[in-house]
């Protein structure tokens, strides 16, 4: 029989993948008000805004587009402008967040390895750059288990707590994708074309 701790973590879909990925402590003020968080990076806070209005303004286009089709193709051309303008932004913030590594993320949380020791129960601010798109997001998360591992790191998973629905719409569609891209790449390397 299995628990609810297993039963919501297999509540969505998991994938492995690189992205920078930075983790610290909440502060007071921030453990204590789900409202607020922020970063002190403002290349990363502009990322992440520019991202999540990116996003919510989807539909507004595709509704527009079914009206005006040059007014869309006008808009669209903009937003590739934005995008590779938000590309030059995260290639700056990998400096800061730190190189691509190793996690396994969904919509629940994230499990990375970590040289330091987490005490579960532990609110963290989750800095992440989710790549190749290079999405930024800032989220709050809780530590729900810390492992050690043989060489002296240990195994954090991180459950997010307190996501907006654009966050979770946004994080849902990267994984998604990925998720394909990933099946693609498989599907290619067991299939050479001939």
């Amino acid at each position: 029989m299995t628990t609810l701790d297993e039963e919501d973590r297999r509540e969505y879909y998991r994938i492995e993948d690189r992205i920078a990925l930075q983790i610290s402590p909440l502060s007071a003020a921030e453990a204590l008000d789900p409202d607020v968080l922020q970063d002190d990076s403002p290349l990363f806070n502009l990322l992440s805004e520019l991202h999540l209005s990116d996003f919510e303004s989807q539909h507004l286009l595709r509704q527009l587009s079914d009206k005006d089709r040059t007014l869309a193709a006008f808009l669209r051309a903009q937003n590739k402008r934005l995008d590779l303008l938000s590309a030059v932004v995260a290639h700056t913030l990998l400096g800061e967040v730190g190189q691509p590594q190793p996690v396994k993320i969904s919509e629940g949380g994230i499990e990375f390895v970590q040289t330091a020791p987490v005490a579960p129960g532990t609110q963290v601010k989750v800095k992440m750059v989710l790549m190749p798109r290079a999405h930024g997001l800032l989220l709050r998360g809780k530590v729900t288990h810390c492992d050690p591992r043989a060489n002296g790191s240990f195994d954090v998973g991180t459950e997010f707590i307190d996501m907006t629905d654009a966050q979770r719409q946004l994080l849902a569609r990267y994984i998604l994708q990925r998720q394909q891209q990933q099946r693609r790449q498989q599907l290619e390397q067991n299939n050479p074309a001939s």
